[in-house]
């Protein structure tokens, strides 16, 4: 067996020429993405192939008695020359086991070809089969009964003591789900809360097996986590949105990918404009001034209320304004006030404000944050950096509590890839199996 490589700008080019060289009965052991598609060069797909390498014929026998059979030993190999024997010795195989299986004996003669010998345990299979298929299936649903027992007897002792809400114990059934959750990072409080709705709630019949019970489980964080779904502008409408949050959450980052999305990636291509008001960073303004220039996007860097209105005049006639701001601690209420002034000298058009929270900080902290940049009038919550936490329950807490909608996701620091449109199902899943990257766009 010998693997070959192909590469071509499309896989359907690749698996091609694979097929071409090495016939259609090739396997395929892999097929991805060598280098992604950009302004100057097509993308490489690579499609790794498995060939069988062939074997050379054996010679026939120059001599017409045919010889004794040569049996060479080994641990895990027979080699037996005489291809008549072999078909004898298959069949004697195949006398023993119907004995020990007390089927009914047949008359047993040499067999004098291969296609015999598969007629005969075609045949002995379907005894088999048919006298026992009732009696296996019903072990199989025993040994699936009986394996969903024991997960439960695991999960019901991850603790010393079992956890209990509202001085009732928490159901066998419902353990595991409550440990995963529990682990997860969501506050103590709104699990309790979730697991007495699910014990009321949830049909008796539903409860049989960890599965159905995990799936209603899902379903109700689901209902509890608001999300804000994109909708199109139609003119002459127009959006306005700042991000705020503290410093190291991806906000500059966050806005270039939303620049790309609204003006490159959807159907509609719409006229964007940045205005930024980090002109403290120096390296800040350089970032987003390279964005810009690159997308051929206007931007304005204003530094007062008074060059913010200037800004919004100037680019009035773009579809999305995205306004970046400086990067601030929760505890810095001199700053905060601030942006609350650009806030109120605008009332023309209402701006919506995005507060940008990354997903590793803890929940303690994540309320502090939104209490804190809360007078700023936040409207939806948008979460970044979900590829470095295995922890989501923190999310949930602040969504369940809070009441703010999510409007977008970031996975990753690639612009404008690693972002998406904000999905109750995908942050349920993420809480309760970890994050995987969608490929949403």
């Amino acid at each position: 067996m010998k693997l070959m490589t192909f590469t071509a700008p499309t896989p359907a080019q690749a698996l091609k020429a694979a097929q071409k060289e090495c016939g259609e009965d090739a396997l395929v052991v892999s097929t991805k993405q060598i280098q992604k598609k950009t302004l100057t060069q097509p993308a490489i797909y690579e499609v790794v192939v498995a060939v069988e390498d062939k074997k050379p014929e054996p010679e026939k026998p120059k001599q017409t008695i045919k010889p004794k059979p040569q049996v060479k030993s080994r641990r895990s190999e027979r080699l037996v020359d005489d291809p008549e024997e072999v078909l004898v010795n298959i069949s004697e195989a195949a006398r023993q086991i119907s004995e020990i299986a007390n089927v009914s004996k047949p008359t047993y003669k040499k067999a004098k070809n291969r296609q015999e010998i598969k007629e005969e345990t075609v045949e002995n299979s379907s005894l088999y089969s048919k006298r026992e298929l009732e009696e296996l299936q019903a072990i199989k649903n025993e040994l699936g009964k009986l394996a969903d027992k024991v997960k439960l007897i695991q999960n019901m002792v991850w603790e010393e003591k079992k956890p209990a809400i509202n001085n009732g114990m928490i159901p066998p059934e419902f353990a595991e789900i409550y440990r995963i959750a529990k682990t997860s990072g969501m506050d103590g409080l709104h699990l309790d809360e979730i697991m007495r709705l699910t014990l009321e709630h949830m049909p008796l019949q539903m409860r049989t097996s960890t599965q159905t019970v995990r799936r209603y489980f899902k379903t109700l964080l689901r209902k509890m986590v608001p999300v804000r779904l994109e909708q199109e502008l139609t003119p002459p409408q127009k959006k306005i949105m700042m991000f705020v949050g503290p410093t190291g959450v991806g906000k500059t980052t966050t806005l270039a990918k939303l620049a790309a999305r609204y003006a490159y990636l959807k159907d509609k291509k719409y006229k964007v404009g940045i205005i930024t008001l980090d002109t403290y960073r120096i390296g800040a303004v350089e970032q987003l001034m390279q964005y810009a220039k690159m997308m051929r996007i206007g931007i304005e860097a204003v530094v007062d209320p008074p060059e913010f209105i200037t800004a919004l005049q100037t680019l009035r006639h773009m579809d999305y304004i995205l306004i970046d701001t400086v990067g601030s601690s929760q505890y810095d209420k001199e700053k905060i006030d601030k942006l609350q002034q650009f806030l109120i000298s605008h009332t023309e058009i209402g701006i919506d404000v995005s507060l940008v929270l990354s997903a590793p900080t803890k929940l303690e902290d994540m309320r502090t944050i939104y209490q804190n940049f809360s007078p700023l009038g936040i409207d939806t919550l948008i979460f970044t950096k979900l590829d470095e936490t295995l922890g989501f329950g923190n999310i949930f807490s602040l969504v369940y509590e809070t009441e703010k909608p999510v409007s977008y996701l970031s996975a990753g620091q690639e612009v404008p890839d690693d972002l998406m449109c904000a999905d109750s199902d995908y942050l349920v899943e993420c809480m309760l199996t970890g994050c995987v990257k969608k490929g949403e766009k």
